[in-house]
């Protein structure tokens, strides 16, 4: 957007009476540095470096990015980024009507926008009063829109502290941004706000949902939806309230409009299982108070768990290479990634609460085959140890389990003086063979960590048919593991699908180095847009959710 000088100047000077008188001749380009730059020429309008240092020490908002200002301009001999001859340039539009939206479509921060560059891009974009060339309004809306974007990009690129992400127990690296590089790219390029925002593409296509909901909270009501207790609806049904579920679910987006009848239609059942999907529900096509209960959450409700993801978005990395896998807890899904696109995904089994799976990154590099199972500490004071206490060798024999001294010699429990241990203190390491009846199953898939977590096999199949899937200690159980050596492996000739079956059922464990390491992201978002463009969201299953509102917000409600 342009917008042009006018000789209206008493506008101007009437709202930015206090700001400072532009000194100083015009000053001669110098070449960039090209270490930190590109080549393209500056704008010829230039400030004064004395006006830059009275602007910083009075606009106190900014001062924890006083340096990142002053070298962003030194490094361009103080040449201007957001105005030039003909007013604002088109990217100082861009990323004011970026400010703008996000504030209007749920990001609330003063700060993203002071009320000094409110009022004057207020001003400037309602009316054809632009600036005149000397007017003191220059100096100030360049110097304010710079500061600005410094502000911006800390908050809504960046996000909260690598400490306090580690406080809510997240543990994925930070990706980390060169603002001022990134700024002097941006101020360049007509589309650069809308294309190199450096932030996960996930986190604008959640931005573009928080819109969508904003006009929806906006304007429809939103009353809760009701059936008789025990009661259900499924295809070829009708009550009075089917028509309300049809209108619910046009508006929400998985049915469309024109059809207030009170029958249960076949399109209304392919919108019912649509929702269903995007909730994480049982996709049955049943209508039950479960499933209204889940059309019912207020929108502000949804407004504020996509913010509370999208946050958490602001910390992954904008790119995460163009082969990775992704585990989402709150979904009880893993997601493989090939050349920057989903190949495939499967069910998952998680830790329950209170024996979380951790939020971390590592890259996974071996593949076990027929491995072996060391009980780890909890399982063994809790549950294992207290066994052998009980049976000796005939509950080790029902385990199919064995215990191994540090040679790697397997010892008699006659031969220890079981009372003398518990789990904290027990010298030897309890193993289960490998078998179809090893709690790992005939695979496990190990990305060295501190929290001894993997991705593993497991001979209790039935739990992947479960809605929701946090039964484990914290490692996650896969509903593929064969696809996935066969994916992880896939370059590899010598690895056909018969060798990996036979690795896996031979009932000795074999360790194998993956010749490409391969990312492993196990996160925590409660809130998607999936692979079909749809708004997903999942309960929150830690609480992390509720912490991280409470920082946010000031509220877990």
């Amino acid at each position: 957007m342009t917008i042009r000088y006018s000789s209206l100047i008493v506008l101007a000077l009437m709202i930015f009476a206090a700001c400072q008188q532009q000194s100083g001749a015009r000053k001669k380009n110098k070449a960039r540095d090209t270490t930190h730059y590109t080549k393209e020429e500056y704008i010829e309008q230039a400030l004064d470096s004395n006006a830059l240092n009275t602007f910083l020490a009075t606009n106190h908002n900014f001062d924890a990015y006083d340096d990142y200002i002053r070298n962003f301009y030194r490094k361009r001999d103080f040449h201007y980024a957001w105005v030039n001859k003909d007013g604002l340039t088109e990217q100082a539009g861009n990323f004011i009507n970026m400010m703008k939206n996000d504030a209007a479509y749920g990001i609330k921060d003063s700060s993203l926008m002071t009320p000094d560059l409110q009022r004057l891009t207020d001003t400037l974009l309602v009316s054809d009063v632009g600036l005149k060339r000397g007017d003191t309004a220059i100096p100030r809306i360049e110097m304010l829109l710079t500061a600005q974007f410094f502000a911006y990009g800390n908050k809504v690129w960046g996000g909260l502290t690598a400490d306090s992400a580690k406080d809510l127990e997240w543990f994925i690296p930070r990706k980390k941004i060169d603002m001022e590089s990134l700024l002097d790219s941006m101020v360049k390029k007509s589309n650069a706000f809308q294309e190199e925002e450096p932030v996960n593409r996930q986190y604008k296509l959640l931005r573009n949902e928080l819109k969508k909901l904003a006009e929806l909270e906006a304007a429809a009501k939103w009353d809760s939806l009701r059936i008789p207790a025990k009661s259900t609806f499924k295809k070829g049904d009708s009550a009075a309230v089917i028509g309300d579920i049809k209108h619910r679910l046009e508006l929400m987006g998985d049915m469309p409009g024109g059809d207030s009848s009170v029958r249960f239609t076949n399109v209304m059942d392919t919108a019912v299982r649509n929702f269903q999907a995007r909730m994480g529900l049982k996709e049955d096509g049943i209508i039950r108070q479960s499933v209204l209960d889940a059309m019912n959450t207020p929108i502000q409700q949804r407004i504020r768990q996509v913010l509370v993801n999208m946050e958490r978005l602001r910390w992954v990395p904008v790119d995460p290479g163009p082969n990775y896998i992704l585990v989402n807890i709150p979904a009880f899904m893993m997601y493989v990634y090939e050349n920057g696109k989903l190949n495939w995904s499967c069910n998952v089994v998680v830790g329950k609460p209170g024996a979380n799976t951790v939020i971390f990154s590592k890259d996974l590099r071996y593949i076990v085959f027929s491995p072996y199972w060391n009980v780890p500490p909890g399982i063994l004071a809790k549950e294992v140890l207290p066994g052998i206490k009980r049976g000796g060798n005939s509950y080790l024999a029902r385990q199919n389990m064995e215990i191994v001294g540090a040679s790697g010699k397997v010892i008699s429990p006659g031969a220890i003086n079981l009372s003398k241990y518990s789990g904290g203190n027990f010298p030897y390491v309890v193993r289960q063979r490998p078998g179809g009846r090893n709690s790992l199953g005939k695979v496990k898939f190990l990305f060295p960590n501190e929290y001894n977590i993997y991705l593993h096999d497991t001979p209790a199949r039935y739990l992947f048919g479960e809605n929701k899937r946090s039964f484990s200690h914290g490692c996650i159980r896969v509903a593929e593991p064969k696809r996935l050596a066969q994916w992880l492996l896939r370059a590899d000739s010598g690895w056909t699908d018969k060798k990996i079956d036979e690795a896996m059922n031979a009932g000795k464990e074999k360790y194998l180095t993956i010749k490409e390491k391969i990312p492993v992201f196990i996160g925590y978002f409660t809130a998607f847009v999936d692979s079909k463009g749809r708004l997903n969201f999942r309960d929150d299953v830690y609480g992390h959710d509720g912490r991280l509102a409470a920082t946010l917000f000031g509220s877990s409600k």
